[in-house]
């Protein structure tokens, strides 16, 4: 199976450039974490454990992610499974691009994985196209998955037609990541919840050296969810339009919020968009260029892991909108299968066990992420005590906001992403760039 994917994969590379990906509109809800669930709800009984395996066989199956950090706390977990089972596993981590190029090209008659990750940017176009294993009856007769105690946002997202195709895998939050020592060598207090955006303006310019040696700030001008959007909603401001039919990106509140980026471009108190491009916010924080990026709740292993981050890192909660508003874009990963399968039996047997609140204390306890199950937030907030996770978690409380999409995000996403880079080097304003995308983005909407 490795082989006739990877093979997959390469093809697909050379012949296929990535098709765009839509998207089912859902009403975006603040969710609200409940009480830490008791320790006698948090595991489920060997017994029910090997109920759960069921009698699968069949092959290794294929688990497919993206996210190199995660992997090895997600196979021990598989890893537990394949015990109970008798069925190995093994996940293959394939980048962002490739990852949705490859299940393009199995969607259009190749090979699926058996297991894979689906997110909200794409998961209505292989829901309503038969492409993802229908798990209603499964999960109703399941005796070891209740989808109840899951934030039923995480849920919704991954059903069609009344039917259920994913199992939620985690939620994550967004959270403003700080080097101690570079606020310490500089005689600043460490960020904290009366921050507001214009606060981490004037701070990351004292935190910037003259001579290019270090930035006070990283914007990431690649991924929206964990940078400009967070400010763009707590300047109430909007992306898209609750009725998912226009931009928001011509309202003077979200033109405000996209100006803060603008001036830490523009006056080097981040990096430029090439270096950004070729580094990656995370990297240029990890090897101390930078004072502060905003990061999710995703990239906790990483940093772990991250000798320089470990001695020298901590996370605080974002930064307030000009009314005190704090928003956190989340979003939320699930466990989908293959309809065409070979052994969907054994797939939707670790599926299950996966979404099993044993599965899901152990992700968290391993600091892989944040649980899909409500309650479950302490136990991950304790997994890297060199953190303050508690930051993330108070993100629940605070105004969420589930990261915009519609049926045709991935078009209108790329078209921004690109046009905003006139206004990233100068060569344009940010007003006048969000217009601009703001018109474009409403015919590609129009089209839907």
């Amino acid at each position: 199976m490795k082989k006739r994917l990877i093979s997959l994969a390469m093809a697909v590379v050379m012949m296929m450039s990535l098709a765009a990906c839509t998207s089912k509109a859902e009403t975006t809800t603040k969710v609200q974490e409940t009480t830490k669930l008791e320790s006698t709800q948090a595991a489920v009984s060997e017994a029910t454990a090997a109920t759960t395996a069921k009698t699968v066989s069949g092959d290794t199956l294929t688990v497919a992610i993206w996210d190199t950090n995660q992997q090895a706390g997600l196979q021990s977990i598989i890893d537990d499974w394949t015990a109970i089972s008798g069925v190995k596993a093994e996940i293959q981590v394939i980048s962002w691009n490739e990852y949705w190029t490859l299940l393009e090209a199995g969607a259009s008659g190749g090979t699926l994985p058996d297991v894979f990750w689906m997110h909200s940017n794409n998961a209505q176009k292989y829901m309503e196209n038969g492409l993802l294993l229908d798990l209603t009856d499964k999960i109703a007769a399941s005796d070891s998955l209740d989808l109840s105690k899951f934030y039923p946002e995480m849920v919704s997202l991954y059903t069609s037609g009344g039917k259920q195709y994913a199992v939620p895998k985690d939620i994550d939050t967004i959270g403003l990541w700080y080097n101690k020592t570079m606020f310490d060598e500089a005689g600043l207090a460490y960020p904290d919840d009366t921050w507001t955006w214009e606060k981490l303006y004037e701070t990351a310019k004292l935190l910037t050296k003259a001579d290019g040696s270090q930035f006070g700030y990283a914007a990431n001008t690649g991924n929206n969810q964990d940078s400009y959007y967070n400010a763009i909603y707590s300047y109430g401001g909007s992306v898209l339009s609750e009725d998912k039919k226009t931009s928001g990106y011509d309202d003077p509140k979200t033109i405000a919020a996209m100006q803060v980026f603008e001036k830490m471009l523009a006056e080097k108190i981040s990096p430029d968009l090439q270096t950004l491009s070729e580094n990656g916010t995370e990297t240029l924080f990890e090897s101390g260029k930078v004072a502060m990026i905003t990061q999710g709740s995703w990239m906790v292993p990483a940093f772990r892991d991250n000798e320089y981050t470990a001695a020298n890192c901590d996370v605080a909660v974002l930064p307030t909108g000009p009314d005190g508003t704090r928003v956190s874009i989340y979003n939320g990963l699930g466990w989908a299968a293959a309809a065409n399968g070979k052994n969907t039996d054994a797939a939707w047997s670790l599926i299950e066990y996966l979404g099993t609140e044993k599965a899901q204390l152990k992700q968290a306890e391993l600091g892989v992420t944040m649980s899909a199950i409500q309650g479950m937030s302490d136990a991950w907030k304790n997994a890297v005590p060199a953190f303050h996770l508690q930051s993330y978690v108070d993100m629940l409380s605070a105004k969420l906001v589930f990261r915009p999409y519609s049926r045709s995000t991935t078009a209108w996403e790329d078209m921004a992403t690109e046009e905003f880079k006139a206004a990233w080097t100068g060569d344009a304003t940010m007003e006048a760039t969000c217009i601009k995308i703001a018109a474009q983005m409403n015919e590609i909407i129009a089209q839907e």
